[in-house]
């Protein structure tokens, strides 16, 4: 592959991405095609090389916009997606236009250009919860808030363009994801610099032994490049970190690594139809050679470090619009 259209290459895990392909690949050109919505952030690929990278602001819920993004590129890898559960409960419009609409529009210019490979990066979420065990790639779909729902009929439009007219799709499905440049509305960067500022963290009553799998972001940036490269055509690929944890026990992770203690927690009312445990097994993909590299308590104490190193890049982004969302989704609880 020359040249590859990453989507949505602004945000938390499309910028590692596209940092992982820059620097894996010296040969590849990277075109980062982004609306820029407000978790897309320019910083986050502020250090590509300009000499192998372009930008092109635009929506992949505009179909002429997208396709022209995609003229002449050998790959497209998808990430652009509204993605926070509790936003969706609040409206989840922008979530169908984006996750739905945009895909089909995304399926549609790679039939009409013949595009070689088209991977969707998905979610875990869309299996919903599970309470012992692990979902695998053949589990059906059971999404239980609107965001999961949006994502998983993403898929399905993506696989029927797969059946009916042969389109070249690979779907990844990660874990929880972590790490650097993570915009703060996410837990751990909404806590870690909550806790920087000396600022209580909110942790939902009911959840505090809710359990996600937590994956390092270039973990997560190296399973979707094995996946693009090495996955069948029409197969889903799980990306899981294999790092199960309760919420408290993060919780008190990051307390720990910010020098705080049990008196930050703030305990509010919990999200409806909040899954208990999310689980997947990435055998499929470890079988393609993949592995995650990230020790998980090293990872989190990278985290740590890094949002304390780069106040720059959160402190601007946690006023304005942001403060309003926090104050009306956690302080009203």
């Amino acid at each position: 592959m020359k040249k590859i259209v990453v989507t949505g290459g602004a945000g938390f895990i499309g910028s590692a991405f596209i940092r992982h392909q820059l620097k894996t690949y010296p040969e590849i050109h990277v075109v980062n095609f982004d609306k820029l919505t407000y978790a897309g952030n320019l910083d986050n690929v502020k250090e590509c090389d300009l000499g192998r990278y372009t930008f092109v602001q635009g929506d992949i819920a505009d179909r002429g916009a997208i396709q022209s993004a995609m003229e002449g590129c050998d790959a497209i890898v998808n990430f652009a997606a509204d993605t926070h559960v509790d936003r969706s409960i609040m409206g989840a419009t922008d979530f169908i236009s984006t996750n739905c609409t945009g895909v089909y529009n995304i399926c549609e210019a790679a039939r009409e250009l013949k595009t070689q490979r088209v991977l969707l990066v998905s979610t875990d979420e869309v299996y919903g919860s599970i309470r012992e065990g692990s979902f695998k790639e053949t589990d059906p779909p059971q999404p239980r808030n609107p965001y999961s729902a949006s994502k998983a009929g993403g898929e399905l439009i993506a696989l029927a363009h797969f059946e009916t007219f042969g389109t070249p799709i690979v779907i990844t499905r990660g874990s929880n994801t972590y790490g650097p440049y993570q915009y703060p509305e996410k837990v751990m960067p909404l806590f870690i610099t909550n806790l920087i500022d000396g600022e209580q963290v909110p942790l939902y009553q009911g959840g505090e032994h809710n359990v996600r799998d937590w994956l390092w972001v270039y973990d997560h940036a190296s399973g979707i490049d094995t996946a693009l490269r090495k996955g069948e055509l029409g197969q889903i690929y799980n990306v899981a970190g294999g790092n199960e944890r309760e919420n408290i026990v993060l919780t008190h992770k990051l307390l720990s690594g910010c020098g705080r203690d049990e008196s930050f927690i703030r305990l509010v009312k919990d999200r409806p139809g909040h899954d208990f445990r999310y689980s997947i097994d990435a055998s499929k993909l470890r079988g393609l050679g993949w592995t995650p590299t990230m020790d998980w308590d090293q990872g989190v104490s990278e985290t740590v470090d890094w949002y304390k190193n780069n106040e720059w890049w959160w402190r601007k982004i946690k006023s304005g619009e942001f403060l309003e969302y926090y104050r009306k989704q956690y302080e009203e609880r």
